[in-house]
């Protein structure tokens, strides 16, 4: 939130108040992408996925280094979060900073995360040296990127309340007015509800719902 004073030509301040939302959507990848690049003989092949959490991060590792398993290195990045507040890169073995960091770097530099990058190289007899692997990583990643359908995704938020069952019609007219998603509802003495929201819609739900007679939040 934000106090603007403005001066008018008289002299006199006019003080405006601004409301400014939070963002609240992100950019990530729909489907598994793929990029490809070449360079003195060794082969980079990279594959952007949509992931969510680390346990997703760690099954795609675990199959690519089944699968690649006579590749010289299996480097990656992920940013997670609708901040990419959650992150980590691995050289797997190349030389410090030259291929988990640029990985992650053209991650952010596209704008994205909930995204995984593995690189697959495969080594072709020929030193690249740190600059020239720092490039060729970067240029994989740029390939698989590029490729991907990028989509914007919202930030969402769950709300999970009890009412009585007669006033039910109050709750799913809310439901209906902000475009709530249900997740749950079941009778438990009273009726319960959980509901999926965007964040910014969030607290005008959460005011609107606290009308509902009989209405409390659950933990």
């Amino acid at each position: 939130m934000h106090f603007l004073v403005n001066v008018s030509h008289r002299g006199f301040k006019v003080i405006s108040y601004l409301c400014c939302m939070q963002k609240d959507t992100y950019k990530t990848i729909k489907v598994v992408s793929e990029g490809l690049y070449k360079e003195k003989g060794s082969k980079f092949i990279a594959f952007a996925h949509p992931v969510t959490t680390v346990e997703e991060v760690k099954i795609h590792l675990e199959q690519y280094r089944k699968t690649y398993y006579d590749a010289r290195h299996v480097c990656y990045a992920y940013s997670i979060g609708p901040e990419g507040e959650e992150y980590r890169v691995n050289d797997d073995g190349e030389p410090s900073g030259t291929a988990g960091r640029p990985i992650l770097g053209q991650i952010r530099s596209f704008g994205l995360t909930n995204v995984l990058v593995v690189v697959i190289r495969y080594f072709g007899g020929i030193l690249l040296g740190t600059g020239g692997l720092v490039i060729a990583y970067k240029s994989a990643v740029a390939e698989a990127l590029q490729a991907a359908d990028i989509i914007e995704k919202t930030v969402d938020i769950d709300l999970k309340f009890r009412f009585e069952f007669q006033f039910m019609n109050d709750v799913m007219r809310l439901v209906k007015q902000f475009d709530a998603q249900i997740v749950y509802q079941g009778y438990e003495r009273d009726y319960i509800m959980q509901l999926r929201i965007r964040k910014n819609d969030a607290i005008r739900l959460k005011d609107a719902l606290s009308k509902v007679e009989s209405f409390r939040f659950v933990d």
